[in-house]
């Protein structure tokens, strides 16, 4: 039997082939539905049986004439046990059937939804890929289908083509069918077993954050990227930028001891590197930057050497520079315009992309994203019903914040990248904070998640002078949070690693004194790792620290 194959342009369905067949009597069709899967029957003495399923987009081979049995079409395959795992070999030769209304002559109208329901908040892209926003779908909202990118091995589809909004503000684009759903209703529901735990999670009086039982809890599928294996253990080092480009003391110490992750920034404030996504969408930052790509990229494989872990951070929503550049999505109160607003979809896409161009570019195991919330002046903010957050999608603060994880995480992971995003200790004391950060609803989007509970923000006068006692109190809030929900982050946890010299005792921070850090941590079960923070990436103090990675 010879099949003809031709292949087609791409054009929206991400290519299909159309094949003719020379054995007359016998043509080509393609499985269709509006569900990922269809019955297969096979003939017995007592007419048509099940004989388990098949997937929409399977290319059959069928006999032409449809018979109609029990007042139905059906098509007869013409070797249906081709299709189905474990027959046995009566069934081998036996006659297997079809619904002739599950099948399509082209594989792109094997998709048969006419609309889908938004259950988690999802972004709608421009294009079938990469991170260009088109608009974004709220909980329990109806977008019509008008086709879908590709189909997965199981027969769902990986990304809709949707049709949204009205009039001037219409458009198309393409939304994870992940976070949909077939009815309103399913739509509507919440995930009862996190979400009962979580309701009553608010704060005394109202910090106009949202409420936590506004965000998503569905369980989320951990993923494991081929060729790049995450580092559940992290014993990591802070390498700010001028220490990125200058590795050599670093790189010695790192070789010296069991230290297995580097956490080197990309941005904080300026850019390490001389990047062409800045340069096209931030040209202040990128005038500003501090090396160019060449020396950057030294720096950055002088790191890989030693087998380190890679972990690139960027500072998303505190960003003077691209503020400076861009006022328009920033938040306006009084006269200050200075800080990129949560809600505002430039800033997403534009750290974003800066985060899928770092990947590329220097084989960065994993993003890490900090600042990702509002200003810690949000309280004010919203309270005085004075300032603009730019909110075009009526989102709630801590809605924005978790949206903002899922749109990173999903581009990152397609890039064969984790992400991981830095929080503030507060998130894990159970309500939702007044700029947008509550510990459930970010890790149970993100890979890991990595509070910085430092000892001299966390508690009364003088607990600096005892880390253990002080970071074992927090990280027992941070271990109910974990608990709350089914799949949560790793927790890899930023530790104070400098002296505590603005405070009364004045106290000097030793290696025991982190070591009695990490040793809370992992007390408590936040047995994901550590990361001492200093700002300086003080060469001396990290010395000094050597046994703590150890």
């Amino acid at each position: 039997m010879v099949f003809l194959l031709t292949l087609i342009t791409a054009g929206s369905f991400g290519g299909f082939l159309t094949l003719t067949i020379d054995e007359p009597g016998h043509e080509v069709a393609f499985v269709a539905s509006d569900t990922p899967a269809v019955p297969l029957y096979i003939m017995t003495e007592d007419g048509l049986s099940d004989a388990g399923s098949i997937v929409r987009g399977t290319m059959i081979e069928k006999y032409k004439e449809a018979e109609e049995i029990d007042g139905k079409s059906y098509s007869m395959l013409v070797d249906g046990s081709e299709y189905l795992n474990d027959i046995s070999e009566e069934e081998k030769d036996a006659d297997f059937y079809i619904a002739s209304d599950n099948l399509s002559p082209t594989r792109d109208k094997s998709v048969r939804e006419s609309e889908v329901f938004i259950r988690t908040p999802a972004t709608i892209y421009k294009e079938m890929t990469g991170p260009a926003i088109a608009s974004f779908a709220s909980k329990g909202s109806e977008l019509k289908v008008s086709g879908f990118d590709r189909l997965m091995p199981d027969g769902r589809v990986n990304k809709y083509k949707v049709e949204f909004g009205e009039g001037d503000n219409a458009g198309e684009g393409y939304i994870y069918s992940r976070y949909t759903v077939r009815t309103k209703e399913e739509a509507d529901a919440v995930y009862t077993a996190v979400y009962d735990k979580v309701k009553n999670d608010n704060y005394g009086f109202n910090l106009y954050g949202g409420k936590a039982a506004s965000l998503d809890y569905f369980p989320r599928e951990r993923v494991s990227i081929k060729g790049n294996e995450f580092c559940p253990d992290a014993r990591t080092m802070y390498i700010n930028g001028t220490a990125a480009v200058k590795p050599g003391n670093y790189v010695k110490l790192i070789k010296s001891t069991k230290c297995n992750a580097v956490v080197i920034d990309i941005k904080d404030g300026y850019l390490t590197y001389e990047s062409d996504v800045a340069k096209e969408v931030s040209p202040s930052s990128y005038k500003t930057a501090y090396a160019s790509v060449e020396e950057f990229k030294k720096g950055v494989d002088a790191y890989r050497d030693t087998g380190a872990y890679l972990i690139g951070r960027i500072v998303v929503f505190n960003d003077t520079l691209y503020a400076k550049d861009h006022p328009e999505d920033c938040i306006k109160y009084g006269n200050d315009s200075g800080w990129p607003s949560a809600f505002s979809r430039n800033v997403w896409e534009y750290n974003v992309r800066l985060a899928i161009e770092a990947a590329k570019e220097f084989g960065f195991n994993e993003i890490q994203f900090d600042y990702v919330r509002f200003p810690e002046s949000s309280y004010e903010m919203s309270k005085s019903k004075k300032a603009d957050f730019r909110n075009v999608y009526e989102e709630e603060k801590g809605q924005a914040v978790q949206n903002f994880c899922i749109y990173a995480a999903d581009m990152l992971h397609e890039e064969g990248v984790y992400m991981s995003v830095d929080v503030f200790g507060e998130s894990a004391y159970g309500y939702m904070t007044a700029y947008g950060q509550y510990w459930p609803g970010i890790s149970n989007v993100v890979d890991a998640i990595s509070a910085m509970p430092y000892t001299d923000h966390m508690g009364a006068d003088g607990t600096w002078e005892n880390p253990y006692s002080t970071m074992l109190t927090w990280s027992k809030r941070a271990k109910k949070q974990q608990d709350k929900i089914e799949t949560p982050a790793v927790a890899r946890t930023w530790i104070t690693g400098y002296n505590t010299p603005h405070w009364n005792p004045v106290v000097d921070y030793d290696a025991k004194k982190l070591k009695d850090q990490v040793k809370a941590l992992n007390k408590a079960g936040l047995s994901g790792g550590f990361i001492p923070w200093n700002a300086a990436s003080d060469i001396g103090k990290y010395r000094e620290y050597k046994t703590v990675w150890n």
